[in-house]
């Protein structure tokens, strides 16, 4: 009996001390996050934690238990050594989640879950992604982690003393205690005897985000993602009554004015629809970002038409493709990019002006694939998308592909007498993470703040190379330019996951069709809001992009919403509320922010997600 019970708990208790060192190792390596946690909090971190660590420790105890179990029935010592490689098996992957999660956290906010999984498809991507990742530090507390976890496996299983021949009762004595404390895996693994099983509210106490993310057991995380995602049919986000939430977010959409002022200049003008990687409002200067950074995009504003108040959707390229060219809201934890049955349901600006005769074409120097992309776009019937296969192999001198002075470059080319009108969609790459630029750095420093900074300027400046060759073709005259932001950035502040400016970006007007010059628009709107901004320009329905608004009406409500990691962002004039999902309340709150409005970010929360499970 002593021998079954020091098995099972010796066991038990090696995996959940190996996550309260994980959880260690997590705030030794955010430091300067951890340094803002007070004693008492850190303590806190560990204590909401432990559920989460009895519940995934229980988890991987199953099979171990069984293997016991058969072990006390047949006096076999196979059994033992099946324990054995199960575990080091175990430990190999853990540690891998573990040390990924490490730095992924810098750079995401979030703790490590699915999201990883949706990029499998495009490992070179992915991997590009992590390029400026530290990655002998990372390797070193791998191996460092995994000897420790080996070690103390060794030593709790040195004490294990194999079966010896017993008598027929004791022998069902123990086959009786091997089932129980098999059954009694079952508390700790739902979190106890409540009614609602374990999730990740469970370990949040804080108003400090940092503090509720440090208490998550990672691979508990990344399985009940999983299991989330792949399950998840109903809404989470049941916050108010059906009919309330439907009337507070029709509150935000109803009609407003008969008309808007008139920007263009001809109704049916080309469209050059250009999407820039990760631009940040803070590093453009004339949206009171760092100065210098973007001299042609502020060159240009001084052309065009500036709107000063956008936000994005998300924080996901294939999340703002989709608020971009369909108006449609972003999704927390999930994207709907990722099932093509659904996509197909959406509309799209290239669908609805290719009704128009419009020739359309989408430019992308990285691979389409990526984030299930294509299938995106193939279903918004472009007549033509060019890739990194389209490009010539000398000039993937980028890890994602060919850089954006490569892209404008073809783009031109390909333009050169052109049928018209056309609708030409360019999203650039060379400000995404590993930020390598073929040209000299503008601003001195090798840290990762710089480097970003560095690679703004580059996109920056192909852009003016563009732009300048492309004011000289005889197109130029009947063509609108729109700049705008997949998705914004931490950089250069390191935001906060939720914080506002994290998601501020600018959205600009150009080119030779625009009637007017030099105009700053204040409204505060979001990236859903641009397709029926420019389709009522041109004189045509918007009324399919139901989650969007005309950023050019006086009357309309502003506001944005944004989401992050399972939480949301609600913009007003009155200031903004971020509200985590998973605590249910709120991160951050403006002072002179409501109720209603908190209330209308749970409204749209809800029924956005509502919609997006019934396409």
């Amino acid at each position: 009996m002593k021998r079954l019970l020091l098995r099972s708990f010796s066991y038990f208790l090696f995996w959940t001390l190996f996550f309260i060192l994980c959880r260690a190792f997590f705030l030794a390596y955010q430091g300067d996050k951890a340094a803002t946690l007070t004693f008492d909090e850190l303590i806190r971190v560990f204590w909401y934690g432990l559920r989460m660590d009895f519940s995934f420790a229980a988890y991987l105890s199953i099979i171990p238990f069984l293997l016991f179990l058969n072990e006390t029935a047949f006096r076999k010592p196979l059994f033992l050594k099946i324990i054995t490689g199960y575990t080091y098996v175990l430990l190999v992957l853990i540690v891998l989640l573990v040390t990924g999660d490490l730095e992924l956290y810098s750079a995401w906010g979030f703790r490590l879950d699915s999201t990883p999984l949706q990029y499998l498809n495009t490992p070179a991507e992915m991997l590009a992604s992590t390029a400026s990742a530290p990655v002998w530090l990372l390797a070193l507390l791998f191996f460092a982690l995994l000897a420790t976890g080996v070690f103390g496996f060794k030593l709790i299983k040195s004490k294990w003393k194999p079966a010896e021949k017993i008598k027929r009762k004791h022998l069902a004595a123990e086959l009786l205690l091997s089932l129980f404390l098999l059954a009694l895996l079952v508390l700790p693994i739902r979190g106890g005897w409540q009614q609602i099983p374990l999730n990740q509210s469970d370990v949040y106490f804080s108003h400090k985000i940092f503090a509720n993310h440090a208490g998550v057991n990672i691979p508990w995380n990344v399985m009940h993602s999983v299991l989330k995602k792949n399950h998840n049919t109903k809404n989470p986000y049941l916050y108010l009554e059906d009919a309330q939430a439907q009337a507070l977010v029709q509150e935000l959409y109803k009609p407003k004015s008969d008309s808007v002022p008139s920007l263009l200049r001809v109704k049916r003008p080309n469209i050059l629809f250009i999407i820039l990687e990760s631009y940040t409002a803070k590093l453009v200067g004339s949206l009171g970002g760092t100065p210098g950074v973007t001299p042609n995009f502020d060159a240009l504003a001084k052309k065009g038409v500036l709107f000063q108040n956008i936000y994005a959707a998300g924080d996901r390229s294939e999340k703002g493709m989709v608020a971009l060219l369909s108006g449609y809201p972003v999704q927390t934890t999930t994207s709907i990019i990722k099932t093509p049955k659904k996509t197909e349901r959406l509309p799209q600006l290239a669908a609805e002006l290719k009704k128009e005769g419009y020739q359309t074409s989408y430019y992308y120097g990285g691979e389409l694939a990526f984030a299930n992309i294509k299938s995106y776009l193939i279903n918004g019937q472009y007549d033509r998308l060019l890739e990194k296969k389209d490009f010539p192999s000398k000039n993937y001198n980028s890890k994602w592909g060919v850089h954006d002075h490569i892209l404008f470059d073809k783009v031109l080319a390909d333009h050169q007498n052109p049928k018209q009108p056309f609708f030409t969609t360019i999203f650039t790459l060379s400000s995404h993470e590993p930020y390598d630029v073929p040209i000299p750095a503008k601003f001195p420093g090798t840290d990762e703040v710089t480097q970003f900074q560095n690679s703004f300027y580059y996109t920056d400046w192909a852009l003016g190379k563009f732009i300048a060759v492309a004011e000289k073709q005889p197109w130029w005259k009947n063509t609108l330019v729109v700049l705008v932001a997949d998705h914004g950035h931490p950089f250069p502040t390191r935001d906060q996951n939720d914080a506002p400016s994290k998601f501020r970006i600018p959205l600009l007007l150009a080119g030779g069709a625009l009637a007017v010059q030099d105009t700053i628009i204040t409204t505060i709107g979001s990236q859903t809001d641009l397709v029926p901004t420019l389709l009522q320009q041109m004189g045509l329905p918007s009324y399919q992009f139901a989650w969007s608004k005309n950023l050019l009406d006086t009357k309309a409500t502003p506001f944005a919403f944004y989401v992050f990691n399972d939480g949301f962002g609600m913009v007003t004039a009155q200031g903004t509320v971020t509200f985590d999902n998973v605590a249910k309340r709120p991160i951050h709150r403006d002072t002179a922010v409501t109720q209603k409005q908190i209330d209308q970010g749970k409204a749209y929360m809800q029924t956005s997600f509502g919609d997006f499970l019934k396409k």
